[in-house]
């Protein structure tokens, strides 16, 4: 794996972070720290581990002591979480949840009227 793979991979993950958080910044060292704290703590982690990475991978000795399989796994992780849905996969997600809150308060409202109901005594 060598320099510009890593930066490729932080570039990756940096864009994502944008599209999906809408986080401005230069590249991921900036991102992180402007918007960091909206990623969950293994999220954060991996992609500080990456952005540590990228800016190792400038100086070439420094660049034989970055681990190649932490890169990696880092860039999994960080992936796996930012990879967008797509908006098709999103609109679909907000209708089931907003159909579910509605079918949820329809049960509650009927329970609560027929238990009305026995205790004045009408069923």
């Amino acid at each position: 794996m060598g320099a510009i793979t890593i930066q490729q991979m932080a570039d990756r993950v940096a864009g994502l972070m944008e599209e999906r958080l809408r986080i401005k910044g230069a590249g991921l060292a900036e991102k992180l720290s402007r918007g960091g704290r909206r990623l969950p703590r293994k999220v954060r982690a991996a992609a500080e581990r990456l952005a540590e990475a990228a800016h190792m991978s400038q100086n070439p000795k420094l660049l034989l002591q970055v681990d190649e399989g932490e890169v990696a796994e880092a860039y999994d992780i960080c992936l796996r979480h930012l990879s967008p849905l797509g908006s098709a996969g999103r609109r679909k997600g907000l209708l089931i949840s907003v159909v579910a809150q509605v079918v949820f308060g329809l049960i509650v409202v009927a329970g609560l009227a027929v238990l009305v109901l026995k205790l004045r005594g009408l069923m």
